[in-house]
């Protein structure tokens, strides 16, 4: 039996929950936009009390891997690193589309097609990832400009469902008749559960001293075109 600590910080809300043989037991969030610098922290030390106080001991910490919000990646991970360094536990890392995929799953229940979760990135790109209902990669993760042509192959012999906060963007522009949009869909922690049950089960650890997770697009400071005296 596996007790995991989940931590979900990639997107607009704060997500932490407590799994344990792959099923959620406990969890908080935020939806709250800007909250994981407060939460996070305050959130895991009310889990960990819950953990104390029904018995529990942590064996490993999952934490959404991105693509993601900068910020929210840097504050999740970071935490993480240090929760694991100070308990001596390891650290399961999990995408992040793959957890929306596996949210799908567990809200939509059984599909006839293809899964592709939609993280905006401004314009009209997304980063996006293709898999099928068993959540094998079709795809991989990657930053898509969205045009007529996008995912054409595979919508040519599958249906598709597109969903999360890049999605309704695309509604007007892939025509498809395989096509189907189920707008936004979050990460949470709570989806986490299953995934990273079989990542300890497997032995499948992120090495603490060298693991990043991958961003959206890097933060950039930029300089005003006017300087104001």
């Amino acid at each position: 039996m596996a007790v995991i600590l989940n931590i979900e910080t990639a997107a607009d809300i704060c997500s932490l929950s407590i799994s344990v043989n792959g099923t959620a037991v406990a969890e908080k969030h935020s939806n709250e936009l800007h909250s994981h610098a407060s939460c996070t922290a305050v959130f895991a030390e009310e889990l960990k009390q819950y953990a104390t106080d029904k018995g529990l001991e942590f064996d490993a910490v999952a934490v959404s891997a991105g693509p993601g919000s900068y910020t929210g990646l840097r504050i999740g991970c970071s935490f993480a690193k240090g929760f694991c360094y100070g308990s001596g536990l390891p650290l399961i890392a999990i995408p992040t589309l793959k957890i929306m995929a596996q949210g799908f799953m567990q809200t939509a229940g059984n599909t006839d097609g293809l899964l592709c979760p939609m993280l905006d990135a401004r314009r009209m790109e997304v980063y996006a990832a293709v898999y099928d209902s068993g959540l094998n990669g079709i795809q991989a993760p990657a930053p898509e400009i969205i045009d007529e042509e996008s995912f054409a192959r595979l919508l040519d012999n599958n249906k598709i469902y597109f969903f999360g906060n890049g999605s309704d963007k695309c509604r007007d522009t892939i025509k498809s008749p395989n096509a189907v949009f189920k707008g936004d869909l979050p990460p949470l922690a709570t989806y986490m559960s299953r995934l990273s049950e079989d990542c300890f089960n497997k032995r499948d650890f992120a090495d603490l001293a060298y693991f990043e997770p991958a961003y959206l697009k890097e933060f950039m400071i930029s300089t005003p075109k006017h300087k104001v005296i």
